[in-house]
């Protein structure tokens, strides 16, 4: 009884399929030996024994660089070799070339091996050579070498060969367990939908061509104001949505300058500058708490128009004052926790100096 693994291997041979057949056999390597070596059907024959029936040299080939055993034998006792070398009596020099050679490369002691008749795949070529050496003594000049050969071998040999070594039964098949899926099961799949998606819309355009031109246009037309409209108003939406975040991104820093302004004079204008609660750096009116210097620049400065260099340097002059080291300390040093004391002066010097920078842009 096969498992559902060899009979995959065994539709992929016969089906031709390449790449399904070289991804599951690299996809199953630990199984590798028993994949490529059984016998089923009536005749018994091996995946090698069957690509050889089928000419199939590239999987013929692949199976042969998976360990296929080519002096695995059929129900008459003859060898993937024995097949190929009765196709090639058939088929000529290129089924010789794709086949034969490749088998007999593999392993050389298959030329000597006999089938259940006592013929050796060697005493089939021997014969060969005899039948081609005889024709050409006795052919014509005007004729197809090639074609005469094949002509008259096969109506030669194809009853007593075909006698001894048997033909491929179709009937030799077992139903295959398609609940298993690979790669290139699954790639089919994809393929078969997309074709007949395609086909499907060929279909529905023949239809639509069939009711007339002028409904076709008008269709068309349809469709066209249809999707200017959509885009018309997704255009809408965009711009609708961009002026709401504007107004809200406004509004956030307005709110941020507002509330800066109040902390600034509940802390400097009503706190005592030598009792009162201690401030830490936290309680400290920072334009933003957790944000760089330029950040807290961009938020005391807030609404000012830049380009009015009066009014400007009227509100950078009021914001230099109120962050002034020297200032600052008279205000609020007694006030300072001691542990956050340093690190609250570092950052009132690196935001005065970064204020004297900006002051100093205007003047050049």
């Amino acid at each position: 009884m096969l498992s559902r693994k060899q009979q995959r291997v065994w539709r992929y041979v016969e089906e031709g399929s390449l790449l399904k057949l070289k991804s599951y056999l690299r996809k199953h390597r630990d199984l590798e030996e028993d994949l490529v070596n059984f016998s089923r059907g009536r005749r018994q024959r091996s995946p090698l024994q069957l690509a050889s029936r089928l000419g199939d040299d590239a999987v013929l080939r692949l199976l042969l660089k998976h360990g296929a055993e080519v002096l695995q034998r059929d129900s008459k006792g003859d060898t993937a070799l024995h097949i190929a070398v009765n196709r090639a009596l058939k088929h000529g020099k290129t089924a010789y070339d794709d086949l034969v050679v490749p088998l007999k490369n593999s392993c050389p002691d298959a030329l000597n091996t006999p089938n259940s008749a006592g013929v050796t795949p060697q005493d089939l070529l021997n014969w060969r050579k005899q039948k081609e050496t005889a024709e050409s003594m006795s052919r014509p000049s005007d004729r197809d070498p090639e074609k005469e050969w094949q002509e008259k071998l096969f109506g030669e040999c194809e009853d007593e060969f075909f006698e001894t070594f048997g033909v491929y039964d179709a009937d030799d098949f077992l139903p295959v367990d398609d609940d298993e899926q690979d790669f290139g099961d699954w790639a089919d799949r994809i393929r078969r939908e997309y074709f007949d998606k395609k086909h499907a819309e060929a279909q529905r355009l023949a239809a639509s061509a069939s009711s007339g031109r002028k409904k076709r246009k008008q269709e068309t037309d349809q469709e066209r104001q249809s999707h200017k409209e959509h885009l018309a108003k997704l255009q809408k939406e965009h711009e609708e949505y961009l002026a709401r975040a504007a107004r809200k991104e406004e509004e956030a820093k307005q709110g941020k300058k507002r509330r800066y302004d109040e902390r600034c004079a509940a802390t400097f204008d009503g706190g005592s500058s030598s009792g009162g609660t201690k401030l830490s750096y936290n309680d400290i009116p920072w334009p933003a708490p957790r944000g760089t210097v330029k950040e807290m620049l961009d938020v005391m400065l807030h609404g000012v128009d830049r380009k009015d260099v009066p009014v400007f340097r009227k509100m950078l002059l009021k914001q230099q004052t109120r962050w002034h080291p020297d200032k600052f300390a008279q205000r609020c040093e007694a006030r300072l926790e001691e542990k956050d004391k340093q690190r609250i002066l570092e950052t009132v010097t690196a935001l005065s100096q970064e204020l004297n920078r900006l002051a100093q842009t205007l003047r050049t």
